[in-house]
């Protein structure tokens, strides 16, 4: 994984502190994960209103709703230095969804914490990109935002995302799964199971 851009001097633990993330990159063998474009957002409408993409979240996203949550992304790369990539295929396909870090501060015995996330279009799964571009997202987590854990939560039915959370060398905390505040007490996917992985017990190559 190579990082693009400028470095960030400020190491904090949950959070790296205001450092922009204006001209940073990933690249991986197959991937570039960028900052957003407004191209972006066509595409990204239609993965959130894919209900096979979004059977594990409460509802799937109508355009204004997508359009907001891509405004959200950015906004919070300005204010972290760190956020959701755009994940790009050079050569093949534009824009696939997204992959990266997202800071959460909902009340939870484990927050505020800092997730690795992803969300890519039905068309580019099985073919090992959301593990590809989380590797390089952690990687990058670790190394230049300064993180000392990283977290990741989903509904148990959820066994993709769990996968990857594997393959990622995360382990599950299950004294630490919980009921999701932001869902009603009765709801399918209100229980949820977290992951971690501390910077000591980070390895890069965890195959």
């Amino acid at each position: 994984m190579r990082v693009w851009g400028r470095e960030n001097t400020r190491m904090g633990q949950w959070d790296a502190g205001m450092t922009t993330g204006a001209h940073l990159e990933l690249r991986t063998d197959r991937l570039w994960l960028r900052r957003w474009r407004p191209a972006d957002k066509g595409p990204f409408a239609s993965l959130n209103a894919d209900p096979v993409v979004m059977e594990h979240f409460p509802s799937a996203l109508d355009r204004v709703g997508s359009d907001a949550f891509a405004d959200r992304i950015e906004t919070g790369f300005e204010a972290r230095g760190y956020g959701l990539w755009a994940v790009e295929i050079p050569g093949e396909a534009e824009f696939i969804g997204f992959v990266g870090l997202a800071l959460h501060d909902f009340p939870a015995h484990f927050t505020p914490a800092v997730e690795i996330g992803w969300r890519l279009a039905r068309e580019y799964w099985g073919r090992g990109f959301a593990t590809e571009a989380a590797r390089a997202a952690v990687a990058d987590g670790f190394d230049r935002v300064g993180l000392s854990e990283i977290v990741s939560f989903t509904v148990p039915a959820n066994v993709r995302s769990v996968a990857v959370m594997q393959r990622l060398g995360m382990t599950h905390d299950p004294a630490g799964d919980f009921d999701h505040p932001r869902l009603p007490v009765g709801h399918h996917l209100r229980r949820h199971v977290l992951y971690r992985l501390s910077r000591a017990n980070y390895k890069r190559d965890p195959d």
